[in-house]
């Protein structure tokens, strides 16, 4: 063989040997290939509503201990910019909602698989500076002139249960401003732009001493009920019902009640 030819040759026994051993490399840890490299770590994409952010982010940790080998990413804002978002094929396993209409065009749509299940109550109360400054006493208060009052928009759902509030007392109710989540009202009252914000009774108390709550008996005419799905799209379904079975089952109840939701009928 001449040298030339010996020196290809050569030269097509490196790239083989390299090329086998990249092979190896990106085994499966049973293959023989490295074990780090080999390990795949599925994630469970989770929308929820705003309201449900300091509950769902416990309850996401304590999936993650449970099942090591999944991963939570929580997406958190008003259920129906969520329900938008999933419309226009936004990525996602799970839905929470605060209300059931949003999780209804959903399902209208074919975006939710199996039946939704009912996990949590929640009811409105009136959220103020700390020390209430204005003197807000009760709901005809928000109506008074001259008072700063932030709401959600009526197709957020806490923005829907105070249009009910509204309609079962006769009072009209005039906002500065129209926000697309609870947590955006709250900012401007704990912010002190506003007077008062209607809010969940949660939510209130999510925001420790930042603000007062002043309950009001009107609100049990608008109970909000929390329903929770897969979704059509998952691509992760198995992970998807077992974090449905966390959030509707005693750990995800016990979380939910600390933070001050209801039970939702049947789930008790």
């Amino acid at each position: 063989m001449t040298p030339v030819r010996r020196a290809g040759a050569l030269l097509a026994a490196i790239l083989l040997a390299a090329l086998l051993a990249g092979c190896a490399g990106t085994g499966a840890a049973g293959d023989g290939g490295n074990a780090a490299q080999g390990t795949s770590r599925e994630t469970l994409t989770v929308f929820a509503a705003a309201s449900l952010k300091a509950s769902f982010t416990e309850l996401a940790a304590r999936f993650e201990k449970e099942n090591p080998g999944t991963g939570v990413t929580l997406s958190f804002a008003g259920s129906s910019d969520l329900s938008t978002q999933i419309s226009q094929g936004a990525p996602a396993d799970v839905f929470a909602s605060a209300d059931t209409s949003n999780m209804a065009r959903l399902q209208d749509a074919g975006l939710v698989d199996g039946q939704p299940r009912d996990f949590a109550i929640n009811t409105l109360a009136i959220a103020v500076p700390a020390g209430n400054p204005a003197g807000i006493g009760s709901f005809a208060d928000l109506a008074r002139s001259g008072t700063k009052l932030v709401m959600c928009a009526r197709q957020v759902p806490c923005g829907a249960a105070a249009a009910a509030v509204e309609q079962q007392t006769g009072t009209d109710l005039s906002p500065v401003s129209e926000e697309n989540s609870v947590a955006d009202v709250l900012g401007k009252v704990s912010s002190g732009e506003a007077d008062a914000g209607l809010v969940y009774v949660t939510d209130v108390r999510a925001a420790g001493g930042k603000v007062d709550s002043v309950p009001f008996p009107e609100s049990a005419a608008a109970v909000n009920t929390y329903p929770i799905a897969t979704l059509a799209g998952s691509r992760n379904k198995t992970a998807a019902a077992k974090f449905l079975g966390l959030v509707a089952g005693p750990e995800g109840r016990e979380v939910l009640a600390a933070a001050g939701f209801g039970p939702a009928a049947g789930s008790r």
